[in-house]
């Protein structure tokens, strides 16, 4: 009989990762109580676990010394692994490329935990430039890259997305179910997003897919630009140049599509 593999759990490790997972958009900061009621421990047991999270880098102490928040080992362990992503090493340079043709700024990104999670940034070299983090999560339903990856996922799990609201950030943003689906069939008819003003007033951003080998949408490229540098005829350019930058990775990257 194969043994499960959860009987070789360490448990105070289980209880660490547990205490680390507590913590969302939502939870920023807990206390020990918090930290305690929401992973089911003992305060006590809680807080010397938290304390040698604390001692490790994994955790920190808020600014009021009562409460407990994600501490900076954590991005630096992640930004580990996407530096050695093959996505991010294929997409880099045609990253460079679009930058330097359109001097504008271009992102990559992947989509985690229904929001779009940005892993490069390449800058242009504008005074005025759009650009996002690496390690920065934006909602999906308002972003161009957010909306590609909507249009691609499987119908349950684009349903369960729909079943919560969609925030309003501007006057432009999407917050019907109905206009939302509609676009999204529009995305994949034509291969490419856009986010005009519906995250950020003034922000104009274009957004394309990136497949691998087995065709799922794995990424995408998008190129986020002030409205007003951003007219019909140059989106128009745009958009061929990172549908094609953006299918040139897929290929890279093994997709046949």
């Amino acid at each position: 009989m194969t043994k499960d593999p959860n009987d070789y759990n360490v448990r105070a490790v289980e209880r660490a990762l547990q205490i680390l997972s507590c913590f969302d958009d939502q939870h920023q900061e807990r206390g020990i109580s918090e930290i305690a009621q929401a992973v089911d421990l003992h305060k006590a047991t809680a807080h010397r676990i938290v304390t040698t999270l604390v001692n490790y880098g994994y955790l920190e102490r808020a600014g009021d010394g009562q409460k407990y928040r994600l501490g900076l080992v954590l991005p630096e362990l992640g930004f580990k692994v996407i530096h050695r992503m093959d996505l991010r090493r294929e997409a880099l340079p045609y990253m460079l490329e679009l930058v330097e043709k359109w001097d504008e700024t271009c992102d990559l990104s992947v989509f985690d935990q229904d929001r779009v999670f940005y892993v490069e940034v390449v800058r242009g070299n504008r005074a005025l430039s759009i650009a996002a983090a690496v390690g920065q999560r934006l909602p999906a339903h308002c972003t161009a890259s957010g909306k590609v990856f909507l249009a691609h996922q499987p119908e349950e799990v684009l349903e369960s997305f729909l079943s919560q609201p969609l925030a309003s950030y501007t006057e432009n943003t999407i917050t019907s179910r109905e206009e939302l689906l509609k676009q999204l069939k529009t995305i994949r008819s034509q291969g490419y997003a856009v986010d005009k003003e519906e995250m950020e007033e003034g922000v104009y951003a274009i957004a394309a897919p990136i497949c691998n080998n087995q065709g799922n949408i794995v990424a995408a490229m998008s190129i986020p630009s002030p409205v007003s540098r951003l007219d019909d005829d140059r989106a128009d350019e745009i958009i061929a140049s990172l549908k094609q930058a953006a299918l040139s990775v897929s290929r890279r990257l093994g997709c046949k599509q």
